[in-house]
């Protein structure tokens, strides 16, 4: 039987002694290696998930007695590449393809770093297989325009999280920013002059500058002038968007802000932060945006990245071949040939 996490648990940590009791431990080697990981430059919220994805496997090891990184065969990697793929969370559902090739990534990464520290002879992770990733997929949610503008209509603007609710959800929706670089953004990163938004903590620690729309920028504006202040407790932290607590938001509140005005539009769709980013694009593709300003806009690295925003796209294709190609309907002075060719009972015949 696959292996289940009971309702109401937390996933495995480990102790905070747990390195202290044997330095030589597989406990005792996580924190120089992220250590490793930040000075050479990986971003934080890297070293943060490769730190508890490790935990998770020591964790592992230490319930089947396994505390040394020698210790470790190919085997054994095998072995718990097996029980992630048959392990359950507490609702029942596997752990995504994502999630299992994430979790395997940080034990190569690991392994290999020992190895070259010469901690250990030889890397148990050297020839281990990574679960095989599908092809980039946007989410079947892609707002249209009017939907769009119902959603951004939620907010209450009398009040001063409402502000700056608009404000954020405009923001989103006219940059097409992730989530986490909206949530970085300083006061001065948006250049009201200008019409464009630095965005200094891009993913890959690249910055990029981006347009923002009038609209967008007229929320910021009042935000900034009327709801901001309210919002400021003590120190100002310096971020752009503040809870109500002064603080700057974390990424799972954001994304619940976002998703229950997605949800009080009453469209049918869910979706959060990137529900926006992905309406931005698609509907900039579809009137006629070049794909490489796409590209530059979403900052990605490959363009084969930007191009599975083609695919969306279908939706207006079919509109135009709907309206331009000759057999794309059965044309009503035809009607009956065709009807007759297809089998198909013309209208009020009976079937």
């Amino acid at each position: 039987m696959p292996p289940r996490r009971r309702r109401g648990t937390r996933a495995p940590e480990l102790g905070p002694d747990s390195a202290a009791k044997d330095p030589l431990g597989l406990a005792a080697r996580i924190e120089p290696f992220v250590e490793w990981l930040g000075i050479t430059g990986y971003a934080p919220d890297t070293v943060h998930v490769r730190r508890l994805y490790l935990r998770y496997f020591v964790a592992w090891c230490d319930e089947r007695g396994i505390g040394r990184p020698e210790e470790i065969t190919a085997e054994i990697l095998e072995r718990y590449q097996r029980w992630l793929y048959a392990y359950r969370k507490s609702t029942g559902q596997p752990l995504t393809l994502q999630s299992q090739h994430g979790r395997m990534l940080a034990l190569r990464a690991w392994f290999r770093w020992m190895a070259k520290s010469g901690m250990l002879p030889h890397n148990p992770a050297a020839d281990i297989e990574l679960p095989r990733l599908p092809r980039h997929q946007l989410p079947h949610e892609v707002l249209t325009i009017a939907e769009a503008e119902q959603v951004l209509a939620q907010p209450d603007v009398a009040t001063a999280t409402g502000i700056r609710d608009r404000a954020i959800l405009e923001t989103l929706y006219s940059t097409a920013m992730r989530r986490t670089e909206l949530l970085m953004l300083g006061c001065y990163d948006v250049d009201l002059e200008k019409g464009t938004v630095l965005i200094r903590h891009a993913k890959g620690r690249k910055q990029r500058t981006v347009p923002i729309g009038e609209r967008a920028l007229a929320w910021i504006d009042k935000y900034v002038t009327e709801a901001r202040p309210q919002l400021v407790v003590g120190a100002d932290p310096g971020n752009l968007f503040l809870t109500s607590m002064g603080v700057p938001f974390t990424p799972n509140h954001l994304s619940q802000m976002a998703r229950n005005y997605v949800l009080a539009a009453g469209i049918g769709k869910e979706g959060a932060c990137h529900l926006f980013r992905h309406t931005a694009a698609t509907l900039m593709l579809e009137n006629g945006a070049d794909i490489r300003f796409i590209q530059e806009l979403l900052g990605h690295a490959e363009l084969t990245t930007t191009q599975i925003y083609t695919r969306v796209s279908i939706r207006k294709l079919k509109e135009i071949h709907q309206a331009t190609h000759p057999s794309a309907k059965l044309a009503s002075s035809r009607s009956g040939a065709a009807h007759q060719a297809l089998d198909v009972p013309d209208a009020g015949e009976e079937g």
